[in-house]
């Protein structure tokens, strides 16, 4: 292409992943002219729906809806622009010696059937339940909230630091102190404080380890725990559910937004660089040479990706560089799509339960999902995997033909790096058998309905859709990557160290999960810096 784009805009978006979206679709309403460049001949990121195999959906990478905030899908009307989202009906996890534990709707069904593995643990459910309610009423409104500077002076960082105070002090001393160690604590020593069957607390512990590099017994996989808590559908709050089309239909709902807005995308348009001029961002520059030159450049990319593949480093300070660096990105997760001639039979779960329309899960101890852990710390994908399986098809009948279903499985652990070399296509056919297997134990006509089976490792997310090591949340989300941390100390307000450039993707607060978040506090961010500056 060569030459300079005709047009200047008032703001370019990098990436239209859900938050490089969500943060358009604000600007555009605030009037600004924005355009949006995607790398992909799709917009979606991670959130995608794609046809690979004949009439069938698959919701290729992320592939269940219940964080993207509620403020959000009323503020950018989604549901006026097709999104819809269907509730899970139930959820389970097969035991091997041909048990099950079922997870209902129904508040009852649920405290008998907790009670048919242990009635302690049916009364300390509802103590349980309680417990994290109060943990999502304390962290729920700082999500939409721009996480203050410990060490800045400024009237706004100081404000917003009282607030935070306040906030926690409101808890009352006791609770205080739980929020603390919440915050710090291994997902197994906080169940333990609960919990005494192994199956209840296998069940629960699996949310604590999805998308992370760590393990049921590592700090702070409580509060990944919570993390996948906070979600909510038409005020439910800890419902998951299923966006009808698959989970394009979320970043198709934005894109229709973000248009009506006004706003453009770009698709088939990767950028090369960042320009960077006397310490401002002015524009990019497109793989194909073509500048395009706005005064507001905002990144959906992660913080390594921005700041160490898109910009120049010597436009950024060395300690900067250092930090970015040193942030916690590591690929822990796989996935499969399955088309299937028909519906699996679990012979673990009663006929027509409707515990097999949420998810489903096989691994039944937390020993299992510690092992698990050890194999990728070895550099190996699980031989006995924790596998969330869901089969929206059930209650979805878009996703696949009449008289199939369509499976999406995701498996942890998966490393992006194998202690045996590359991955290649073997290896990728040898991790999917190890998760087909593992299915197969539970299912005796699983094998035989596989029609196709698209098998993705962290390798294969990373270059498909551009997260670092295939890591869904675009960067660990332990204690020390979290509130004004994240992505670096310093640094947590969505502003780069070179003015003019901003982040807005899951690497800043308050993380990963398709949340929107990050894109909106960005948004905000950035028409508090041009009020400043007009």
């Amino acid at each position: 292409m060569g030459s300079n784009s005709s047009r200047r805009h008032d703001a370019i978006i990098v990436g239209a992943g859900h938050n490089g979206l969500v943060a358009a679709c604000y600007l555009a309403r605030a009037g600004l002219d924005v355009l949006v460049l995607e790398r992909n001949t799709y917009v979606g990121g991670a959130a995608v729906s794609r046809q690979l195999y004949e009439n069938f959906t698959y919701s290729n990478c992320s592939y269940v809806c219940s964080l993207l905030r509620t403020e959000i899908i009323r503020g950018l009307e989604l549901p006026r622009f097709g999104l819809q989202i269907i509730p899970y009906e139930g959820g389970c996890t097969m035991m091997r010696n041909g048990d099950h534990l079922a997870l209902y709707d129904n508040h009852d069904a649920l405290r008998r059937e907790i009670a048919r593995h242990s009635k302690r643990d049916a009364e300390a459910y509802e103590r349980y339940l309680r417990d994290m309610l109060r943990q999502c009423r304390f962290i729920k409104p700082l999500l939409l909230r721009e996480p203050p500077d410990p060490t800045s002076f400024k009237p706004r960082d100081i404000m917003e630091l009282l607030h935070l105070g306040k906030h926690f002090h409101g808890l009352g001393e006791e609770r205080m102190y739980d929020t603390l160690r919440f915050w710090t604590m291994s997902c197994a020593d906080f169940l333990d404080e609960y919990f005494e069957s192994e199956i209840v607390k296998a069940h629960l512990a699996g949310s604590s380890i999805i998308g992370t590099a760590l393990g049921p017994r590592s700090p702070g996989t409580a509060y990944v725990l919570l993390h996948h808590y906070m979600g909510s559908i038409d005020g439910t709050v800890g419902a998951w559910g299923f966006a009808r089309g698959g989970m394009g239909a979320v970043t198709k709902a934005l894109a229709a937004s973000f248009e009506a807005s006004g706003g453009t995308i770009r698709s088939g348009a990767p950028v090369n660089q960042v320009l960077v001029h006397n310490g401002r961002a002015i524009g990019v520059v497109l793989d194909g040479g073509e500048e395009i030159h706005a005064p507001v450049v905002v990144s959906n990319l992660d913080v390594r990706r921005t700041f160490l593949e898109t910009m120049d480093t010597k436009d950024l300070p060395p300690d900067f560089v250092e930090q970015v660096r040193n942030f916690k990105i590591r690929g822990s997760s796989g996935k499969l799509n399955i088309a299937l001639d028909g519906l699996p039979r679990f012979p673990a779960i009663p006929q027509g339960s409707p515990s097999t329309r949420g998810d489903m899960h096989v691994t039944d101890t937390m020993e299992m999902l510690e092992r698990a852990y050890d194999d990728w710390k070895e550099g190996r994908w699980s031989r006995a995997p924790y596998i969330d399986m869901l089969i929206p098809s059930q209650i979805d009948p878009t996703m696949a033909p009449d008289g199939k279903h369509y499976m999406s499985v995701f498996v942890q652990y998966c490393p992006y790096r194998l202690a045996a070399g590359e991955w290649n296509a073997e290896r990728r056919q040898a991790f999917g058998k190890t998760v087909i297997d593992t299915i197969a134990a539970h299912s005796p006509n699983f094998k035989d309905l596989i029609l196709h089976a698209e098998i993705r490792t962290p390798w294969d997310i990373e270059n498909e859709v551009g997260l670092t090591e295939g890591n869904i949340f675009q960067g660990e989300l332990t204690f020390d990557q979290l509130l004004f941390n994240r992505p670096i100390p310093g640094y947590a307000q969505y502003r780069a160290p070179v003015r003019g450039m901003y982040l807005c993707g899951s690497s800043t607060h308050p993380g990963g999960g398709v949340m929107g978040a990050p894109g909106a506090n960005a948004a905000s961010a950035i028409l508090r810096d041009l009020r400043k500056t007009q």
